[in-house]
């Protein structure tokens, strides 16, 4: 019995190990369960119970053990450990100066030690169960907040989306423009993680203090909806309306003319702030020195304020321009134009780019009588946001 049992038992789980010793005392009769006991090892109360269980058909085939039976979960056990736990995490007590986690990470280590303290001790694995069965999991923050909106927000994105539509039906091009984050150059180190061999990680500077680089790059783009091409301006010195409208020129000349040969308007679609917002007049004066060049009636219709997650550069663009450069250091402005132009996805965009040492200055004015002079035409819904720049007055 004992060398079949030694067997036998190993192969099975909780619940068929008790009706095998209890199977095996019965046949034994009287005095099979101390026999068992003896030959095992096992209690004599556990060879007891497999005895009683022979008799039982139990009620779920696929339980082990009977209902109720193991240890209990911790948040049974402790009656108040799941409100104790639900108040350090929840969103209401981020506000509250007296919480015990509000100016620390809410780690389970961290929720666990506080809940020990407070007289509920638990492991920081339980308080990672916990967490999961209450329907929480690890986030990171996202990006929703816009600030105060204005009324017209929708009835904007409605005017712009019919304008570039129109544009796009007539075969006219329609742009959208705006500046990259400004990058230092030198070996500083770049977010994410490129291939190398083992132990042979990219050496970069230890800290990214701007007096230790060589310069800042300003990456100003100028994206073709239509064409999914984008032209790609690395300033060196300053992001002004002349940078931003020198761009869309280099644009115009190296791709846009190409590709448009009969047209006759562009429409340029720009958030509301920075070197190409809705407010600064050497925005609208160096565009109307620009169509005055190319003899192109110049439409510009700006995103809303707060809004500037939608400008289509953003996502088709610029997030691709950071995936390229992923974790590699941008040492060069050389490096970062070459990167920029190597830029492409499975869609088939096409960047190209280029360098513009050009000095530009800050703070230049535009006097009320040029000012005056610019031949602009407002139009009727929000005149401020949507605008029309014809190449001379009429």
């Amino acid at each position: 019995m004992a060398a079949r049992l030694e067997v036998l038992l190993p192969r099975l789980n909780e619940r068929d190990r008790r009706l095998a010793l209890g199977a095996e005392a019965r046949s034994w009769g009287y005095g099979g369960i101390a026999a068992v006991a003896r030959a095992t090892g096992a209690s004599r109360t556990t060879i007891a119970k497999g005895m009683a269980e022979l008799d039982d058909e139990p009620a779920d085939r696929r339980r082990v053990r009977a209902v109720g039976g193991g240890r209990r979960r911790a948040e049974v056990a402790d009656v108040g450990l799941s409100a104790a736990l639900d108040a350090l995490v929840e969103p209401e007590t981020r506000g509250d100066p007296e919480s015990p986690l509000r100016w620390t990470t809410k780690s389970t280590r961290h929720l666990a030690w506080e809940l020990t303290r407070a007289g509920h001790e638990v492991s920081h694995s339980v308080v990672a169960k916990i967490l999961k069965s209450a329907g929480y999991s690890l986030q990171s923050t996202r990006k929703t907040l816009e600030g105060a909106q204005s009324p017209d927000r929708d009835a904007q994105f409605r005017h712009l989306n019919a304008a570039a539509a129109g544009f796009l039906t007539a075969g006219d091009p329609v742009v959208s423009v705006d500046t990259k984050k400004k990058e230092l150059v030198g070996r500083f180190t770049q977010a994410g993680r490129e291939w190398h061999p083992e132990g042979e990680p990219e050496q970069v500077e230890t800290y990214d203090f701007p007096h230790l680089a060589d310069g800042k790059a300003i990456p100003y783009g100028v994206y073709d909806l239509a064409d999914n091409t984008a032209w790609v301006s690395v300033g060196m010195t300053h992001d002004t309306s002349a940078f931003a409208v020198a761009t869309i020129r280099k644009w115009w000349e190296k791709m846009g003319r190409e590709k448009y040969p009969t047209a006759r308007r562009i429409l340029i679609t720009a958030d509301c702030g920075g070197s190409n917002g809705n407010r600064p007049w050497l925005w609208k004066h160096q565009l109307a020195a620009f169509a005055a060049e190319t003899g192109l009636e110049i439409t510009v219709c700006h995103y809303p304020p707060g809004t500037s997650k939608w400008n289509k550069i953003e996502h088709r663009l610029f997030s691709q321009l950071t995936v390229n450069w992923r974790g590699r250091p941008l040492a060069t402005y050389q490096t970062i134009v070459t990167l920029i132009a190597n830029t492409t996805t499975t869609t088939g965009l096409t960047v190209r780019c280029e360098l513009d040492p050009t000095d530009y200055p800050t703070k230049v004015k535009v006097s009320k009588q040029e000012q005056e002079a610019i031949p602009i035409s407002r139009h009727k819904f929000h005149g401020e946001w949507n605008y029309t720049i014809k190449a001379k007055n009429d």
